[in-house]
């Protein structure tokens, strides 16, 4: 969350200053209706050898062949049985085929049951690779889009090949990629990291002791959870260092901004301004605009799932606020001052917004929150 102080800073800090002291269609085609003398049954004629209207003699039925092979079979045996030693054979061949007919079945059954049970197995685990590969595809999609949506279009992520795709067709620009590749180098050089199974499992234990020990956002669970992770630059240590600064430094500043009469609080934001939660740009913003319009503060946004304590607000909606003798400045007026703005000071996105009867603003800055923007590093 680095940063530096831009050139106009000086009337934001002044600001706070002066806070802190005030279906199927039709067309499908029909079965051809059969012609006479074709159809089942018709009688045939004009056929090579006979003439049209000739009586073919009447035949007498031919036997089947299963009538033919049994009376074969029927008198030889007859003459095979009159010799006692060959009434011993047959009877012993006899024997052996009705064993065969009996186990050649029971094997061949048993072996397509074994066969049916292994490729249900196989196509169970299929299935279950299938769904999921789809569900890491899923969360792979659900982080880029939001890295494309909340993170500044400026910094650099670091990830492996398969989350770098994902990021690319969510509209990261590839320059903006560092790619992780097995056994090759790490995650600094970047400001946001993409922690995936393959980023865990390339550097353990190293992902939150040295490189990256605070979470944006989390999506997914199990093997297939994806964590958007703030790059440490100077290490682990230095980095909580740098945000306990921080908090404090917010907490102190929220406190003076409920003094400023220019600044009405809902009473639902008051928490979150006195426990150190708001991002330091929307705290100075905020106070800035004091100085011109009263403003009013509805609400701070929430916080994404999966974010590490200390991970501040960087959303509010905000109105005009009554004056005695003064209207409330309009959302265009205030839309304008917003967007006047210099980085980091300048929010990504002003939409707005309706609250019951009235309207508002949502103001959102981008991640990751910059250090040192109130006056301590830490």
């Amino acid at each position: 969350m680095g940063g530096s102080r831009p050139a106009d800073a000086g009337p934001l800090m002044r600001g706070v200053a002066a806070a802190a002291t005030s279906a199927r269609g039709p067309g499908a085609a029909k079965a051809a209706a059969p012609q006479p003398g074709t159809g089942p049954g018709a009688r045939q004629t004009g056929a090579a050898g006979l003439g049209t209207g000739q009586a073919r003699p009447d035949r007498p039925p031919q036997p089947s062949w299963g009538t033919v092979l049994a009376t074969t079979a029927r008198l030889w045996t007859k003459r095979r049985l009159a010799n006692p030693k060959t009434r011993v054979a047959v009877v012993l061949v006899l024997a052996a085929i009705v064993f065969l007919g009996a186990a050649v079945p029971l094997a061949l059954s048993g072996g397509v049951f074994h066969s049916h049970e292994e490729t249900s197995k196989g196509g169970s685990q299929t299935g279950l690779g299938a769904a999921g590969a789809f569900t890491a595809a899923a969360v792979r999609h659900q982080a880029a889009v939001w890295v494309a949506q909340q993170v500044s279009g400026d910094v650099v992520v670091a990830c492996d090949p398969a989350m770098c795709g994902a990021l690319q067709a969510a509209g990261v620009a590839a320059g903006r990629l560092l790619v992780l590749r097995p056994g090759q180098g790490d995650p600094l050089g970047s400001e946001i990291l993409l922690v995936t199974a393959a980023v865990r499992s390339q550097f353990g234990s190293r992902l939150t002791s040295v490189y990256a020990p605070i979470v944006l956002a989390a999506f997914g669970s199990g093997s297939a959870r994806i964590e958007v992770r703030v790059v440490a630059p100077d290490g682990t240590k230095a980095y909580l260092t740098q945000l306990a600064a921080d908090v404090a430094a917010r907490r102190s500043a929220g406190a003076a901004l409920l003094h400023n009469s220019s600044i009405r609080v809902a009473p639902a934001a008051r928490r979150e301004l006195t426990a150190g939660q708001v991002d330091p740009r929307l705290l100075l913003m905020v106070v800035t605009l004091s100085h011109a319009y009263p403003v009013g503060i509805v609400s701070f946004g929430g916080q994404a799932s999966g974010a590490s304590a200390g991970v501040p607000l960087r959303s509010a909606e905000i109105t005009g606020a009554p004056a005695p003798g003064h209207r409330p400045a309009s959302m265009r007026v205030l839309r304008h001052f917003l967007n006047a703005q210099r980085t980091p000071y300048r929010p990504a996105t002003v939409t707005t917004v309706r609250l019951g009867s009235r309207t508002a603003l949502d103001v959102e800055y981008p991640a990751p929150s910059p250090f040192g923007l109130l006056g301590s590093r830490g």
